[in-house]
């Protein structure tokens, strides 16, 4: 039939359909279809746009074995004379799979396009597309289906916009299509930089259109911060020199509607932690044991083995102690080399102080309590400050007091005992500011938790739960710690819930020991700062994707639209696509 006038006839009449359609549609459209140039027979994709052809893009690798016999009909890109082009409409049209397709508007918008077999073989033409500047690359694909071919075209498509740093679609041939010889399923995909963000259904009795919308800057910044990317372009440079970029832009829609934002993209709120249980248990496993393998590590090559940490019945300092009571199991030592501290101060709650204590018992490792309230007390006074004439005053120097006292202990216990300080801040904590420093809570010789946020340290936990390292005893006191609300303990309950109006009217009072019981309700940090999750969305975007801040809030418009209110004149958020 590819050889047949009346065949390629009706290629050409259907492709003069198609390209009228684009006049008035902002938009592109790559189709597939034989062409006939110069007597021979190429598989080609060609791309029009505005009403007008392109280019045209031929097959570079027909298949000639096992169930593909293309050799029969086609040649590749390769064979095709110098200076070939398509003559369309007396317009002569770039031809060659050396074409690339840039925006003037926008050229990060940058694409290339392959066929099928194209992406099957070692280096593949979307391997030069992409050096060369193609941030998007397509490939139009007649792929039949066979038992776990799939799952291959899955892994396949993947890695090759993992490795090439770009999105890559690719389309199967479905429904319709002759079976006289073999099946098709018609999946389509549609993969960033190795994640798979829209894929069609197969087996489909109908057109089925998969729909997705691609991040652009994400792809720039990652090629950006990887040297070697530009590195290995120089590598290639004489063949990369024949590529040849063709401009194109949109054209305008005659209606003018306004567009539909991010209809087609799913904004996971909490980045640092992958929605898919699996993955997410897989996630937390190598972040567990990645923390456990580098304290042994530096154990090991410090020669000492004996650790010193805080406790304070929080998430961060309960999930180091787990990492330090694993290292020391795995080096098989004694628990008892951990000298943990809690360190009750001014606002410490019963309830923490009661998972601290339990926790540390639990685990036996060795259990220590210092009230650091003296301390404290002792160096406000020094200092003159109003809390130590018994008013209260709850102010910055009030907090980092109690912080760098506690610190100051853990580092002179460490001295006085042969250890080294095991720190427990994480890096959301960290990227807030929200830590004290010179001698302050952020102070150690080793900090297990120094790169990971605050929402996936809370995962790691009840994935320790779910794996039962430990033992039900522990997981009780684990599964209270996850329930708490986030707080410091620096400032007492009671001046959160007691509006002072003039300090110098508050009646003075021995505070140097005040009851803990009277602190039974926690100073919020969520309520002061804001969600930690909200936080992490953006911490994730400014160091992982390099987004400038207007893009992080973009973003955060769609992943968080359904949990604030809205300002009545805020810009419209579509709600979240299932994909």
């Amino acid at each position: 039939l590819l050889q047949q006038d009346a065949i390629l006839d009706e290629c050409l009449e259907a492709l003069r359909i198609l390209k009228k359609v684009t006049i008035d549609c902002r938009g592109l459209l790559i189709v597939g279809s034989p062409l006939r140039i110069t007597g021979r027979l190429y598989n080609c994709g060609i791309v029009m746009a505005g009403g007008e052809t392109l280019g045209v893009i031929p097959k570079s690798y027909p298949p000639n074995f096992r169930e593909f016999y293309e050799g029969r009909y086609f040649i590749s890109a390769a064979a095709a004379p110098p200076e070939t082009f398509w003559l369309d409409n007396d317009r002569k049209i770039p031809f060659g799979n050396h074409l690339i397709f840039k925006c003037i508007d926008n050229p990060t918008f940058c694409f290339g396009v392959e066929i099928c077999q194209d992406v099957w073989v070692p280096i593949p033409p979307s391997t030069y597309q992409a050096l060369a500047g193609a941030t998007i690359l397509l490939n139009l694909s007649a792929s039949n289906i066979t038992i776990g071919k799939s799952s291959f075209r899955h892994e396949l498509v993947a890695a090759t916009s993992a490795r090439l740093l770009a999105a890559y679609a690719y389309s199967s041939a479905g429904q319709g299509e002759s079976t006289n010889d073999l099946a098709w399923d018609g999946q389509a995909l549609i993969f960033e930089a190795g994640d798979l963000i829209a894929e069609s259904g197969r087996f489909v009795d109908e057109s089925t259109n998969t729909y997705a919308d691609i991040d652009l800057d994400r792809l720039v910044q990652d090629r950006t911060r990887d040297a070697t990317w530009a590195n290995n372009a120089r590598d290639h440079a004489q063949r990369l020199a024949n590529i040849q970029s063709l401009l194109f832009n949109f054209s305008k829609p005659q209606i003018d509607t306004p567009p539909t934002l991010l209809a087609y993209r799913r904004v996971p709120k909490r980045p640092y932690v992958p929605s898919d249980p699996k993955t997410l248990a897989q996630r937390c496993y190598e972040v567990f044991n990645i923390q456990v393998s580098g304290l042994i590590q530096r154990i090991r090559s410090s020669g000492i083995n004996k650790l010193v940490l805080g406790i304070s019945g929080g998430l961060d300092s309960t999930h180091a102690l787990l990492v330090c009571c694993r290292a020391l199991d795995t080096l098989k030592l004694p628990r008892t080399n951990i000298y943990a501290y809690t360190m009750p101060a001014f606002a410490t709650s019963t309830k923490t102080k009661e998972y601290a204590t339990r926790l540390m018992k639990t685990l036996q490792v060795e259990a220590n309590e210092i009230d650091v309230r003296p301390s404290c007390h002792q160096m406000l006074k020094d200092l003159g400050h109003p809390y130590a004439q018994g008013i209260r005053k709850y102010d910055v120097t009030f907090e980092n007091v109690q912080a760098g006292e506690r610190t100051n202990h853990l580092f002179r216990i460490a001295n006085h005992r042969n250890a080294f300080v095991v720190g427990t801040g994480d890096l959301s904590e960290l990227a807030m500011g929200w830590c004290t420093y010179g001698v302050g809570d952020h102070m150690s010789h080793y900090s297990v938790n120094a790169s990971l946020s605050k929402s996936l340290i809370q995962c790691v936990i009840q994935w320790v739960i779910d794996s039962t390292f430990f033992g039900d005893s522990v997981n009780s006191v684990l599964s209270s710690i996850l329930a708490l609300e986030i707080s410091p303990e620096l400032v007492p309950q009671h001046s959160i819930d007691e509006e002072e109006d003039d300090e110098d009217e508050t009646q003075p009072q021995d505070i140097s020991t005040t009851s803990l019981d009277m602190h039974s309700a926690l100073q919020s940090t969520e309520a002061a700062l804001g969600p930690y999750d909200l936080h992490d969305f953006q911490l994730y975007h400014a160091t992982r994707r390099g987004l400038r801040p207007a893009k992080a809030a973009f973003l955060a418009c769609f992943a968080w639209a359904n949990d604030f209110p809205r300002h009545p004149h805020a810009m419209p958020v579509e709600p979240q696509p299932s994909l």
